[in-house]
């Protein structure tokens, strides 16, 4: 059993947009998922793309992904890599996809001068929290994530 980590093609999104259901399905809100094909195909492939994507495969089989996009920070006055979603199919867990897909990452981090690489977790998933620490991850418990969506983004515009 091979697992081989590649940046995704135009022919993944398809595949991309399946794992993300599945995601949000294990996450326990598979109606939150509104993107299409053609949002995603915008977002990774098109003019000015707001994300990458790395697939990874099993013997030439898809089982994961990982997409992601820059940040930047002030006190560092560099870039930095958010991992918004990693995803492996039930069936390849534990086969070394899901590590492989963080190694890859870091590369491509250190690869560009980036200072960090973050990612928020579901504090109830377990295999994924043990896997981050074995890898060296730090949970930023003193940081907590605010959010503006919805009917309260367009008001906070004004709008």
């Amino acid at each position: 059993m091979t697992v081989t980590i590649r940046f995704a093609r135009p022919d993944d999104v398809p595949t991309i947009l399946g794992f993300v259901r599945e995601l949000a399905a294990f996450e326990k809100e598979p109606e939150a998922v509104v993107a299409t094909e053609a949002l995603l195909h915008e977002a990774l492939f098109g003019a000015h793309p707001a994300a990458e994507a790395l697939i990874a495969e099993i013997d030439g089989v898809r089982v994961g992904m990982a997409v992601f996009y820059h940040t930047f920070s002030t006190w560092t006055g560099v870039r930095g890599i958010w991992l918004d979603d990693l995803y492996i199919t039930p069936d390849a867990r534990g086969a070394g996809a899901g590590s492989a897909l963080l190694r890859e990452l870091a590369g491509v981090a250190v690869d560009r001068g980036c200072a960090r690489f973050e990612w928020w977790v579901l504090d109830w998933n377990t295999p994924a929290v043990e896997l981050y620490r074995r890898i060296g991850a730090e949970a930023m418990e003193e940081w907590t994530v605010q959010r503006v969506s919805g009917g309260a983004l367009t008001k906070l515009a004004g709008r």
